[in-house]
């Protein structure tokens, strides 16, 4: 009924934007054979009112991915250079959690590793809402921060990276078997704030799939049980992200040069000094308020990387009728 209700709406979304486009185009004849300058002018002005609504129709479209309206989770990952990149990871999760909690999206933290001296080693986060891994999907990738340390007493300048991962969560309408015998499950005691009884039982469980090296963890829940089922579900989504990717790769293979993930692949760079500009070098787009974009202001990199994969660029819109 989900699916069924998204399609109606972009359907009848399109026909109403036809239906007023004839409409304005039949105001504006009609107004230049009576001579009626006010007539043209309101069916100009709602031709360019048009525009708006074309753009958010146009963005639907990019959500149309098979598993787009999913939860998904998101793994936040340091790189090498200690504090430095661990505290740009925190930075990294903040940041994520402001913009989906700007867009009424529920966020539940599944793993935490605390870094030695500040920031975060890792992170896991379940985010909640409707297209919320067709909003975050393109977002899989490093990033690079560059400015003065705050740990360098010296105050030099510094670069640090760290990745993100994203994949969705699997619903019950997707089957994804999984071999027991093809994973290790190994189980520890949970790191971070959690109490008394989080800290000193093995309740936090590790599964690594040796077939392929996926591995995902989970220590959220002081039950050992709960947390085993979480990192079952979180390696099922991993699994169904690879065969989605996998089938990107075989549908066109230039796009997917553009979409690899791996650690050496940079998406984004965030510099803060000596000047202050974000600019995501796959599809070119810049901000020089990196203090916005560390706060959440993500939308715009998000709709240039998505239309850049459905479309191979940005989309269109309608021109002023002039």
């Amino acid at each position: 009924m989900r699916e069924r209700q998204q399609l109606d709406d972009g359907i009848n979304g399109v026909k109403a934007l036809e239906q007023d486009l004839a409409d304005n185009v039949e105001l504006i004849a009609l107004g230049e054979q009576e001579d009626d300058n006010a007539v043209i002018e309101e069916a100009e002005d709602a031709l360019r009112g048009l525009n708006d609504r074309v753009a958010k129709l146009q963005l639907q479209s990019l959500l149309s991915g098979e598993a787009d309206g999913n939860d998904t989770y998101l793994e936040i990952n340091s790189g090498a250079g200690g504090t430095e990149s661990q505290d740009w990871a925190a930075m990294l999760l903040r940041m994520y959690r402001r913009w989906a909690e700007q867009h009424g999206f529920k966020v539940e933290v599944l793993e935490y590793h605390d870094g030695e001296e500040a920031g975060i080693k890792s992170a896991t986060l379940l985010i909640k809402g409707e297209n919320a891994y067709g909003w975050l999907k393109t977002e899989s990738g490093v990033h690079r921060l560059v400015r003065i340390s705050p740990y360098d007493s010296n105050a030099r300048r510094h670069t640090s990276f760290s990745s993100a991962w994203v994949y969705p969560v699997v619903d019950d309408s997707i089957e994804i078997d999984v071999n027991e015998g093809d994973c290790r499950i190994d189980t520890y005691r949970a790191s971070g704030a959690g109490g008394q009884h989080v800290n000193t039982t093995d309740s936090a469980v590790r599964i690594t799939h040796q077939p392929t090296g996926i591995v995902v963890q989970c220590q959220s829940e002081r039950s050992q049980h709960k947390n085993r089922a979480t990192a079952w579900s979180m390696l099922k989504a991993r699994l169904y992200e690879l065969e989605l990717k996998k089938r990107e790769e075989a549908a066109n293979a230039e796009q997917a040069s553009k979409t690899d993930i791996g650690w050496g692949h940079q998406i984004r760079s965030y510099v803060l000094q000596p000047y202050q500009l974000v600019k995501d070098l796959r599809t070119g787009v810049e901000s020089t308020s990196p203090g916005d974009v560390l706060d959440g202001d993500l939308d715009k990199f998000m709709e240039a990387a998505l239309a850049q994969r459905v479309f191979g660029g940005e989309p269109a819109v309608v021109e002023d009728v002039e």
